[in-house]
């Protein structure tokens, strides 16, 4: 069961997440101030962290540098009422992999958290990580895909498409939730883009590999 760490120092905006985390079928822990934060994210492994940058204590700025500094990868979405770009900027610099503004609608919260969840991923060696779905691999760090014992080159929008659905496997993703992804938010989300991406996938990677969900978005078949 996915584990979420919550630093968050607000009581009501706390069990507000964890009530709605918990009917989604995940386990969270609260921490309430900067030196509970770094405790509990050093010594458990969670499979992401919603990150207040407000906390009794210190800045969570100063959270997150002291966690990337020390090699914690855990995906770390910052959610605070800070709206100023610069703090946007600092903390997406820092190591942050989103960043979501207060007050927030949890049906979004909680798409980000599962687009941004830890992969169920099979580390190979000491230097590759790789991500596999029926009989094709996704290596990380090459950016290529094994098909058939074939490896394949992909460009970095394919690679980068590719890498969301095999991060999500069994999950439908929809073709908004994949246009912010691959391509932010530049395109129209009338674009056929994803489509003709994911048709480009279908030819490279085997067809049957991704479902088509009629009015919503696609599927990696695991």
């Amino acid at each position: 069961m996915p584990q979420i760490l919550i630093a968050e120092d607000e009581p009501r905006i706390s069990a507000f997440i964890e009530k709605g985390l918990r009917a989604q079928g995940f386990t969270s822990t609260i921490a309430h101030d900067v030196d509970e934060v770094l405790d509990l994210a050093q010594r458990n492994e969670f499979d992401l962290i919603l990150l207040d940058l407000g906390l009794p204590g210190g800045d969570g700025l100063e959270i997150l540098e002291t966690l990337r500094g020390q090699g914690v990868q855990t995906p770390i979405i910052i959610l605070t009422a800070r709206d100023d770009l610069n703090d946007k900027l600092a903390g997406l610099g820092g190591g942050a992999d989103d960043y979501m503004t207060k007050p927030f609608r949890f049906e979004e919260l909680l798409v980000r958290i599962r687009l941004r969840m830890k992969p169920k991923s099979i580390a190979v060696s000491s230097d590759d990580l790789v991500l596999i779905a029926g009989s094709v691999a996704l290596n990380l760090r090459t950016r290529t895909a094994i098909v058939n014992e074939r490896e394949i080159e992909l460009p970095s929008r394919e690679f980068i498409l590719a890498e969301a659905f095999f991060q999500h496997p069994g999950q439908v993703l929809t073709r908004q939730q994949l246009l912010d992804r691959v391509w932010g938010y530049d395109y129209d989300p009338g674009s056929n883009i994803v489509d003709v991406y994911v048709g480009y996938l279908r030819k490279k990677l085997g067809s049957d590999l991704f479902e088509t969900v009629r009015g919503v978005g696609y599927r990696l078949k695991n």
